[in-house]
């Protein structure tokens, strides 16, 4: 059959496909930017009539209507990484919190341990071939449209169209809705914070010419970039493509010249940031978003040499165990891909893994260095995968090290006013639990 009649067969109204959602189902939305904003705020329309509908997620960076209290009944946040506007939602227990690798959840929804009965995604107009285009997240898109019971896209002439593995044909859709609409933007971050840049300029000392980088969005990300310009044929592995890159981009510095696999191209499976970013992506064969579970795979991370993965976390213990999701046992965003990328990188060849952190948080008052971790505190990265911890006063190597080398690394580059009492602290920990460290 000829796809222009599949395509005119299928669209519909916004209520029309939104009608074959049931109480009780599994809706998987696009993640990120591409969640399809319309389709969501329609959904809202009928929450007199749903009850427990899962909105089953990654991060969320747009409005969350679902998440308010007045939906409670109606819509059920079930979050694998939670956003600003979604996080009161899980942290007040009218939402849940989903504890999973990024590269992960493909294979959950794959198999079923997750439920996707309602893929709600957000595309390109069709080409000339048929073949609707992802846009900016790739990540478990498709997966979710495989094994939904009803596909429903939205079809925005305003998503970018990126390259890579980011096309489906129509006749896997079961519903379109014309509606065009801005995408979700993240304004761009600023980067002049003095304690970000001395991190970035410790991390880039790490940094050697021909590395293939991993690095998110946030103030440290983009710190470190101001002092990579002296670099030559730096390439890139990452999970989220963001404005931060596209200087380096531009002035060649990032290029993939050298990158082990993939050489010449950015992979990333995700892209979120400015308007101006979206411009930069559309069609640009530099970039090629790949599914989750093949950049996020550490045996295909691992293949590139001189592979950096530098991950933010909220706090470090003495024997290196980070958390990164959590302030105590409250939930605060999601586990990531941190895992994936610093065991990706430690098994590479030259690859160095990167925690990065701040040495104190509220104003200076707490530090972010601690004796050991409250109970009831998750662990997002084991103490055995951490090679590198980094701050504003220096970097800890603590690869290979012994839990006494490793305390007294991250207490030289804990902030000084707490050095002292983090090593007496540390000290009656370790005595009490009948072992004598330092």
């Amino acid at each position: 059959m000829d796809w222009k009649k599949i395509y005119q067969e299928r669209l519909v109204s916004a209520e029309e496909a939104l009608s074959h959602i049931q109480s009780g189902d599994a809706i998987v939305p696009a993640h990120a930017a591409a969640e399809p904003q319309h389709l969501i705020n329609k959904l809202m329309e009928r929450k007199d009539e749903l009850r427990d509908v899962k909105i089953v997620q990654g991060l969320n960076i747009g409005d969350a209507p679902y998440a308010a209290p007045e939906y409670k009944d109606s819509f059920v946040n079930v979050s694998f990484f939670c956003g600003k506007n979604n996080r009161t939602c899980i942290q007040e227990g009218r939402g849940e919190f989903l504890p999973i690798h990024f590269y992960a959840q493909p294979r959950a929804i794959r198999e079923g341990h997750l439920p996707c009965d309602i893929a709600l995604v957000q595309v390109t107009p069709p080409n000339e071939s048929g073949y609707v285009n992802m846009g900016t997240s790739c990540d478990q898109t498709r997966v979710a449209i495989e094994k939904s019971r009803v596909a429903i896209a939205q079809v925005n002439d305003k998503m970018p169209h990126l390259c890579g593995d980011t096309l489906v044909h129509v006749s896997d859709i079961d519903f379109f809705v014309e509606h065009s609409e801005d995408i979700y933007e993240i304004p761009l971050i600023r980067s002049d914070d003095p304690v970000a840049e001395k991190i970035g300029y410790n991390i880039s000392t790490l940094i050697e010419d021909g590395a293939t980088l991993q690095m998110g969005q946030g103030t440290i990300p983009n710190a470190i970039l101001k002092f990579l310009e002296d670099k030559k044929d730096l390439g890139i592995h990452t999970e989220v493509f963001s404005d931060n890159l596209v200087p380096l981009v531009k002035a060649g510095i990032v290029n993939g010249r050298r990158k082990s696999i993939n050489r010449g191209k950015i992979i990333s499976t995700f892209v979120q940031g400015t308007k101006e970013l979206y411009e930069f992506v559309d069609h640009n064969n530099m970039i090629q978003l790949m599914p989750v579970d093949y950049t996020n795979d550490v045996a295909v991370i691992a293949q590139n040499d001189n592979m950096v993965a530098i991950n933010s976390a909220l706090e470090v213990d003495l024997m290196g165990q980070v958390v990164a999701d959590s302030i105590g046992s409250k939930t605060f965003s999601g586990v990531g891909g941190q895992l994936d990328f610093l065991r990706g990188a430690e098994q590479a060849k030259n690859g160095k893994p990167i925690i990065a952190l701040p040495s104190t948080a509220k104003g200076g008052e707490v530090s972010r260095i601690s004796a050991m971790l409250k109970p009831g505190t998750p662990v997002t990265t084991t103490r055995q995968d951490v090679h590198y911890v980094v701050t504003e006063y220096g970097i800890a190597a603590l690869f290979g090290k012994s839990i006494k080398q490793r305390a007294e690394a991250l207490i030289q580059i804990a902030h000084p006013k707490f050095r002292e009492s983090l090593r007496k602290e540390f000290d009656e920990y370790c005595r009490s639990a009948g072992q004598i460290y330092v």
